[in-house]
């Protein structure tokens, strides 16, 4: 019986100790995905910002200005790509809509994100595209990979259509959460005019005709929580001009945009206990089933030998051979 046990206790160890790097290695790169299907939105705020009034095309300080983003999974468009790709593959239409202080449209700029649904790598498509212009991305969007590193990354910046290093710059705490800063830098870059513009009649082909360029600068901030990839929370330093042509009356240049863009409180809130929950179920695939596995199968391990080594102590009958009859006694 003893015996019996033993073999059963060996068999799961083995079990254990073989389901531990499957969950890991195998398990994690297809069960960690961002579902084809995904909407979510984002409201971020610059205060005291700067904005230029198309009016009177002179600068003026406002007390807010709201910008909402929103990235909505196209399910069809992931399968339709899935199936000429052999990737699991996630496309997001993105929106940028920027609000004056009068609730009024400044701009609004959409775009197509397609990439890899656990590396987040892009993955190149017909309908890659920013403000309706093709586009090829090259480094990451929105969101880093899962099991983020302590390295720099390349990012795509979508307003100036290139990507830089968005770079690492140390381990922090955020409400709780650990997180890693990464920071990037665009300069002064000529970038073209937005294809909706808050004035009718106005559009970005016509104010090239002026010989009017607008040029963007930011610095972007992002603190993100490594185990997911996921940003808890983001700014940017942002600045816009226009320069030169007949559009300025003579100057060489006017703000059209200059602000500190952060998230707005009840996003961050919302974001950093989402995060929270994502985190954990990373963590059960990376970390606490593997190991509690590995653990587990040690134990099993040890007394199945446990069991062996009692069935087989001094003193005790050895076993009768099949075929000899035992002796009998008067």
């Amino acid at each position: 019986m003893r015996r019996t046990a033993g073999l059963i206790l060996l068999a799961l160890a083995v079990l254990c100790a073989a389901l531990s790097p499957l969950l890991r290695w195998y398990a994690f790169p297809r069960l960690a995905k961002i579902p084809a299907n995904q909407y979510q939105d984002m409201v971020l705020e610059a205060k005291d910002a700067t904005l230029l009034d198309y009016g009177t095309m002179r600068a003026r300080k406002v007390d807010k200005i709201t910008i909402v983003q929103t990235l909505k999974g196209d399910v069809a468009a992931s399968e339709r790509i899935e199936r000429t790709t052999d990737r699991d593959v996630v496309v997001w239409d993105g929106l940028s809509y920027v609000v004056g202080p009068d609730g009024q449209m400044v701009s609004r700029i959409p775009e197509r994100y397609i990439f890899d649904a656990h590396t987040q790598e892009p993955v190149h498509a017909p309908g890659e595209s920013v403000d309706g212009d093709p586009v090829r991305r090259d480094g990451i969007e929105f969101k880093w990979p899962f099991l983020t590193e302590k390295r720099d990354y390349a990012y795509f910046d979508a307003q100036a259509r290139v990507t830089a290093p968005i770079h690492y710059r140390g381990t922090q705490d955020f409400r709780g959460v650990e997180v890693y800063y990464f920071e990037q830098v665009i300069p002064w870059t000529k970038v073209p005019f937005p294809k909706t513009l808050p004035v009718e009649g106005v559009t970005a082909k016509s104010l090239a005709g002026t010989g009017t360029t607008r040029w963007y600068t930011t610095v972007r901030k992002f603190w993100v929580e490594p185990l997911t990839g996921a940003p808890v929370y983001g700014e940017e330093i942002h600045q816009e001009e226009l320069r030169g042509g007949t559009l300025l009356g003579g100057r060489d240049k006017v703000t059209a945009f200059a602000g500190h863009v952060k998230m707005r409180e009840d996003y961050i809130e919302h974001t950093v206990d989402l995060v929270k929950t994502n985190r954990t179920l990373v963590l059960l695939l990376t970390s606490y089933l593997p190991w509690g596995l590995l653990i587990l199968g040690g134990l099993l391990l040890a007394l199945a030998l446990w069991l062996e080594a009692r069935g087989r102590r001094p003193g005790d009958p050895e076993p009768a051979e099949d075929g000899e009859p035992e002796p009998v006694t008067a």
